[in-house]
């Protein structure tokens, strides 16, 4: 299993080492294993690095280790560890199956579906039917007809998107003074421990950012629709490469390269379920006023990916080539924006009080469950 950033960098020098060892080479052949399985974390990659950089390094790592198999002779199979929101892998499986790199899929693939979203892909027979659909109809195009390697230029200005959306993700989530009092106080993170939601704790231990699990890092900033970790950096990694004059080139790379493509249009998706009226009323009614400037930054960074990304699609409005998707998140927004508005509400009373009602408590929880429908996931 490989996880982080450095762990996907570091993955096919241990198995290579893995490869070499003659014990386990043996091993392999007595116990009659007819594959090599590596898992890939896609939750702790992105909460660590960021979005563009953990998607650049899991696309190389893949390369790479399906590379590496084919030298030793040894099958492959690529476990996705995906979770149910963009933010930690999921989404739209279709493109994103077509996204992967040549020869990472073989005529099957391997991947995690998180209890959040089990009953939107398999509730009921027809959902069932057309997730199986999609997955099969992808996994052969990606077998029969697997993509071309993109042009070197493609994945240069990647690895420098890469490196500058890490630099000013870490730089805000990880190195921003008091950036973990301002996420406390315009999301429910905190409130979120008091509801019996999830199978494991919410922190591995005591501590920052760096201990929370991925699941309520991305859920508490779900529900007061920012989803900050989908998009964070990448609007500062796109906007570098227009300044430099590469914007007919991020063109080309939107319109030629799944990978990219697939990339841009999972970021946009999340961005047209932000709400900046919502996310600025949590922050008006939670958010210490000395604590504001670190809002304005982050809301800064919003507009220029949003921005950016219009550029490169080439469209005045988000979504305005999935007209389907986009009505679906309009009709939602009526009826979830109301329980944002209590959840604030309810939010400021209860960090008014030591020892908050049961009845605050129940008001909170309904509001929490709420949002994650309109939502489609919690984290």
């Amino acid at each position: 299993l490989f996880e982080t950033k450095q762990d996907l960098m570091g993955a096919p020098a241990t198995m290579e080492e893995l490869y070499a060892n003659s014990w386990y080479r043996s091993h392999f052949q007595t116990v009659g294993t007819e594959y090599q399985e590596v898992m890939l974390g896609y939750s702790d990659s992105a909460k660590d690095a960021g979005r563009l950089s953990s998607v650049w390094e899991l696309y190389k790592a893949q390369e790479q280790l399906v590379s590496l198999s084919e030298q030793h002779k040894i099958p492959l199979n690529l476990f996705h560890g995906r979770g149910g929101s963009v933010g930690r892998g999921g989404g739209p499986q279709y493109l994103a199956i077509l996204s992967q790199p040549a020869g990472s899929i073989r005529g099957s693939l391997r991947a995690t579906i998180q209890g959040e979203v089990i009953e939107n892909y398999f509730g009921t027979e027809r959902a069932c039917e057309l997730t199986f659909e999609r997955y099969t109809t992808a996994i052969l195009q990606a077998t029969l007809t697997p993509p071309a390697r993109c042009e070197e230029s493609f994945r240069e200005a990647m690895q420098r998107m890469s490196e500058k959306g890490c630099e000013s993700y870490r730089k805000m989530v990880y190195e921003t003074d008091r950036f973990v009092d301002y996420f406390r106080a315009a999301t429910p993170e905190q409130e979120l421990k008091l509801l019996n939601f999830g199978s494991r704790p919410s922190k591995r231990k005591a501590g920052g950012i760096e201990t929370l699990r991925a699941i309520p890092w991305m859920f508490a900033w779900t529900q007061c629709r920012m989803h900050l970790p989908v998009w964070f950096g990448v609007g500062s990694a796109l906007q570098q490469e227009i300044d430099n004059g590469n914007l007919e080139l991020l063109k080309q790379m939107y319109a030629k390269w799944p990978f990219f493509q697939s990339t841009m249009e999972l970021v946009e998706s999340v961005l047209a379920k932000v709400d900046i009226a919502i996310a600025k009323m949590y922050e008006k009614n939670l958010v210490p006023v000395d604590l504001l400037p670190i809002g304005e930054q982050v809301f800064a960074e919003m507009q220029r990916t949003i921005d950016c990304i219009k550029q490169i699609t080439q469209r005045d409005q988000l979504l305005a080539n999935n007209p389907v998707i986009k009505r679906m998140y309009d009709l939602r927004r009526p009826m979830t924006d109301p329980l944002n508005v209590l959840q604030a509400k309810v939010l400021k009373e209860m960090r008014e009080q030591e020892n908050p009602s049961a009845e605050l408590q129940e008001a909170f929880a309904a509001t929490v469950q709420g949002i994650a429908s309109g939502m489609g996931w919690t984290g």
